[in-house]
This record gives C-alpha cells, sequence and structure tokens, in this order.
C-alpha cells in the first residue's frame, strides 16, 4: 500500500489532475490543472495548465513542470507514479527519457496523497470552475 511516510523526500513523484471540473476563462476556455506532488510531503512542486481540447501536456509544458520539480528540489525523483486514468504519455515519455521510473497505478491508490490537495484547491476556486 502506498503511504508517504514510505517514502524519503524526493525520492519518488506522483503526477495527476488537481481539478475536478475544468476551469473556464472567458478568453481561452476550458482548462485542466495538472499537478506534480512530492510523495513523501505532499508538497506541490509544479503545476501545468491544459486546454480541455487538448487531452494531456504538450511537450514543453511536460518539460517544464519537471523541470520546475527538479529546480525545488535539485534533482529528479527515482519514480514517478501515474493513476492510470490520466492521460500523460508525453509526461511519461519526458520523465523516461530523464531516467525517472515511471509506473501507473489506479487512482484510488493516490488518493492519500492527493485527496487534501484536490479538496484544497476546491475549496480555493469556490467548486464553480469558473474564473
Amino acid at each position: 500500500m502506498l503511504h508517504p511516510r514510505t517514502f524519503q523526500v524526493n525520492e519518488a513523484w506522483i503526477v495527476f489532475k488537481l481539478n475536478e471540473i475544468p476551469i473556464t476563462t472567458e478568453a481561452d476556455g476550458g482548462f485542466n490543472v495538472i499537478a506534480l506532488m512530492d510523495a513523501a510531503s505532499c508538497f506541490i512542486l509544479g503545476t501545468g495548465f491544459v486546454p480541455v481540447a487538448a487531452a494531456e501536456l504538450p511537450e514543453m509544458e511536460a518539460k517544464r513542470l519537471l523541470n520546475s520539480g527538479k529546480a525545488r528540489k535539485q534533482q529528479l525523483p527515482k519514480t514517478l507514479y501515474v493513476p492510470e486514468n490520466l492521460i500523460a504519455d508525453v509526461l511519461c515519455t519526458e520523465a523516461e527519457r530523464n531516467g525517472i521510473t515511471v509506473i501507473r497505478v489506479p487512482e484510488r491508490q493516490l488518493l492519500v496523497f492527493i485527496g487534501e490537495a484536490r479538496e484544497g484547491f476546491k475549496a480555493h476556486i469556490g467548486g464553480s470552475g469558473l474564473q
């Protein structure tokens, strides 16, 4: 069973969709927020915005997200956990290119890590998805 106590800081990161419903802007339409989190500390290392129509992070955004984590921790993790239901092929490829082992798991196994972040984000935006 995965749990924050089973990891050392920066040993593993988790990528996940932070929002439940798309964030909508008048100018640019809907976005999903992809977050990168340290598994031990549950600290959000970075976020990326994906247009709903795009389905996943473009290559440049995937690189930027991994680099934002590296900048905060001064190194990359050994492992990246990715929910099975998240379309993140570009990010996974970029992680593997950087020597990170990618492990796909059912999202329910990650809820102990990501649940509080999602609740906090939902409270922050008011649950409406409108900005």
